[in-house]
């Protein structure tokens, strides 16, 4: 029995060894504080992935308009989080010990995209804004301050591929029961959102409701509006073709198929042209990375979904028809070119730095359903500038990731971070993009990881595997001196 003790440990001495001679970057120590070393192997108790997984998890789940009682819309509890990771990043600067060393790009693009805001914010005031206008200025400010605080923890508070993966299957699985609950109220016409309550919680708003599209309802879920579900879902979906292409066990890669079918689904139960365009965006980017059996798997499933929901919902098949072949005479894309002689009337009175963060507030002024536009006329040319690099700068870290990746594993996850950006660019021309809580937070999210990928496939190992140290204490410390 003492022999059969050994040689078990033995056996997994060696599973161990293996496990550490695949994951050779995580065991080379990087210093972080005077002559402390420290591996991204560690686990803490309290760590970014673990905040960004409730983040994930409280933004998607709980609806909308549930907000903290006596507060703004941004008092969802999902935001709340966001702006307390804001603080973690931007107090840990204040130290050497606790700041992530190394280089970031992402960093300076984000840096460059806030001075637009600041300076727009400043003009504003400067300008005068009504009461109106500057609560909105001042929501908007703190709101970028979150969708900062998740691009920075992302990108710099991930230690380890194994804990990024965390996020990513996090992520699918909230999107799945996002799916799943925009797909029950679709088949029932039931608002299962009414039954969501969460104690200590208030309705700020009432939920959207259903709006007929042809011959079917359109649903929203969870979120604020119909093209908000579409979007959330469509940046979801790639995630979950990644999971269930390179899922570390098979139930997780079938329970990640089930999402993307859900997920897919649930893009079409939206009855949205954006969701399903960013879909097409999708298949666009991550193609060149397949070989032909993903692409034959994915052709096969794809043309089964199809003929699924044309079995199901015969009606639904063709509104989704319709809205493709009847865009010409839609009155909800006539109206945005309408508005573009009022928008550049406004844009010429202040071009560069716009009129004011956050002024342009439906319904004061008319939804233009166009985040360019909108950061056109708010923060100027140069906020649309600085938008656009942000998006950039995350597509060319990805890319960059792609290109020094060693394995498929991570080839194809940098391509579906930079696909999301990609689709990030396209669906900010077909509606307010940032004035929507949970698409804006799950958008963060992908763009940090930009960064994350680019930091953990960088050859340099004083950047690749710098980390910081937690707040709490961790489960292990491998900390060894000098």
């Amino acid at each position: 029995m003492t022999d059969g003790l050994a040689e078990r440990q033995v056996a997994d001495v060696e599973r161990q060894v293996a496990d550490v001679a695949g994951r050779r970057a995580d065991l080379e120590p990087s210093l972080v504080s005077g002559r402390t070393y420290a591996t991204r192997r560690r686990i803490g108790r309290v760590d970014a992935p673990l905040v960004l997984c409730l983040m994930i998890v409280m933004i998607g789940l709980i609806p909308f308009n549930l907000i903290v009682p006596g507060m703004t819309d941004l008092a969802r509890p999902g935001i709340i989080l966001a702006l307390g990771l804001f603080g973690w990043w931007f107090i840990t600067r204040f130290t050497t010990h606790l700041s992530m060393r190394g280089p970031q790009p992402l960093r300076w693009a984000l840096l460059f995209f806030m001075m637009s805001i600041l300076l727009s914010y400043a003009v504003g005031f400067i300008r005068g804004l009504t009461t109106m206008e500057a609560n909105g200025a001042d929501r908007s400010l703190l709101f970028f301050c979150a969708l900062a605080g998740i691009i920075l923890m992302t990108a710099d508070g991930l230690p380890n591929w194994q804990r990024l993966r965390t996020v990513v299957n996090v992520l699918v699985v909230v999107a799945a029961l996002m799916a799943v609950i925009g797909l029950m109220q679709y088949m029932f016409s039931v608002d299962l959102t009414q039954y969501l309550v969460i104690p200590g919680l208030q309705s700020k708003y009432d939920a959207l409701g259903f709006m007929m599209r042809g011959s079917s309802y359109r649903v929203a879920g969870t979120t604020a509006h119909y093209i908000e579900l579409a979007t959330v879902l469509a940046l979801a979906l790639p995630y979950a073709v990644h999971v269930a292409r390179f899922g570390e066990k098979r139930w997780q890669k079938q329970l990640a198929l089930v999402s993307a079918a859900l997920i897919a689904a649930g893009v079409g139960a939206t009855i949205s042209r954006t969701g399903i365009l960013a879909i097409g965006v999708m298949f666009v980017c991550l193609f060149p990375v397949w070989n032909w059996r993903m692409r034959f798997n994915i052709g096969v499933l794809s043309v089964l979904l199809l003929g699924v929901l044309a079995g199901v919902s015969p009606g639904l098949y063709r509104t989704l028809f319709s809205i493709f072949s009847n865009a010409s005479d839609d009155t909800s894309v006539s109206a945005r070119y309408e508005r573009y002689p009022m928008v550049f009337s406004y844009v010429a009175q202040h071009p560069w730095l716009g009129r004011g963060t956050g002024t342009w507030i439906p319904p004061q002024y008319q939804i233009l359903d166009n985040q360019w536009l909108v950061t056109l006329l708010t923060n100027g040319a140069l906020g649309v500038i600085a938008l656009a690099a942000l998006h950039i700068t995350g597509i060319v870290l990805a890319y960059r990731a792609l290109k020094r990746s060693a394995n498929d594993d991570e080839k194809h996850l940098c391509a579906v971070v930079l696909s999301t950006q990609v689709m990030a660019l396209l669906v900010a021309g077909t509606f307010d993009s940032l004035s929507f809580t949970t698409y804006a937070v799950v958008m963060a999210l992908s763009l940090g990881l930009c960064g994350a990928v680019w930091r953990l496939t960088h050859p340099e190992p004083q950047i690749r595997t710098s980390t910081t140290r937690w707040f709490l204490g961790g489960v292990y410390r491998p900390e060894v001196t000098r």
